[in-house]
C-alpha cells in the first residue's frame, strides 16, 4: 500500500469514528423521576423534525392480524369516509404521525417503518370506546398524551384521564411555563410561550384530526378556554 493510500485509509477510519461519536439528532432523554423545561421543550421539537420517505406498505386502511382496525392518515383517508389525510408514499414526510395509543420514540418509529408496520392509525370514536384496547400493535406514532409522556421523560404512557394525578392544576393561565400542559378531557398541549399579542400561545401537539401529526401550532387561548382546556404542571418538572 503506497503512502497516499494509507493517508485514505486512515482518513475513512477518523471520518468513521467521528460519525460514531456525533450526536444523534433524533435522539431524546431516558425516562427518569424528573425533567427541566428546556429538556421537554426539546424533545417536543425533535419530534416535529422527524423526517421519513413513506412507503406502499405503510398504508393500511382494514384490521390488523389481531382484529384491531388501523387507519393511518395518508392521503387515501378520504377514500375511507374520513378527511385530510396528510402522507403520501413516495413523498417526503416531516413529524411523526398520530398513532391512537402510541408511545414510540423518533427512533422506534423509524425501526417500526423499516419493518414495515403502518404509519399512523388515527382516532376514531371506536378507538374512544375500546380505549387501549382500540391501540395496533402493528402501527407506530404517536398520540397526544404519550408525547407528552415522551416530553417528561415518563417511563409508560399517562392517559388524559391519568396525566392530573402527576398534576398541579394552575391557578391562572398567566402563571404557564414552557414544558407545563393544556388538558381538557379528550386531548392535551405542551404548552411553549404565549405569542407577543399575549392573546394567543404557542404549543407542540401530537395533533388528532384535522392535522394527524406532530406539530407546533397558534392556538387562541380564548378558543381553548370555550373547549374546556385548563392549565396543569408537571410536578417534577424543574427550571423556570
Amino acid at each position: 500500500m503506497t503512502k497516499f493510500k494509507r493517508h485514505l485509509t486512515i482518513l475513512a477510519g477518523l471520518a468513521a469514528l467521528l460519525a460514531s461519536c456525533a450526536p444523534d439528532p433524533l435522539a431524546i432523554p431516558a425516562p427518569a423521576k424528573s425533567v427541566t423545561r428546556e429538556q421537554a421543550i426539546a424533545t417536543a421539537y425533535t419530534y416535529t423534525r422527524v423526517q421519513w420517505t413513506p412507503e406502499p406498505r405503510h398504508i393500511r386502511h382494514a384490521p390488523d392480524s389481531n382484529g384491531v382496525l388501523v387507519h393511518t392518515p395518508d392521503t387515501s383517508l378520504t377514500e375511507h369516509g374520513f378527511s385530510n389525510g396528510w402522507w403520501k408514499p413516495g413523498q417526503a414526510a416531516t413529524g411523526m404521525p398520530y398513532q391512537w395509543g402510541g408511545f414510540d420514540t423518533p427512533r422506534q418509529f423509524l425501526d417500526s417503518l423499516a419493518r414495515g408496520e403502518s404509519a399512523g392509525d388515527i382516532s376514531t370514536a371506536a378507538k374512544r370506546r375500546l380505549g387501549d384496547y382500540g391501540t395496533s400493535a402493528e402501527a407506530c406514532g404517536i398520540d397526544c398524551s404519550g408525547f407528552i409522556s415522551r416530553c417528561w421523560r415518563l417511563d409508560r404512557p399517562h392517559s388524559t384521564k391519568q396525566l392530573p394525578a402527576i398534576c398541579t392544576q394552575l391557578d391562572s393561565w398567566s402563571e404557564l411555563q414552557p414544558g407545563d400542559i393544556l388538558l381538557n378531557d379528550r386531548h392535551v398541549l405542551l404548552f411553549k410561550a404565549w405569542w407577543p399579542d399575549k392573546k394567543s400561545i404557542l404549543c407542540y401537539e401530537a395533533g388528532p384530526f384535522p392535522v394527524w401529526s406532530v406539530n407546533a401550532a397558534r392556538i387562541t387561548a380564548a378558543k381553548l378556554e370555550r373547549e374546556g382546556y385548563h392549565p396543569w404542571r408537571y410536578r417534577h418538572i424543574t427550571g423556570s
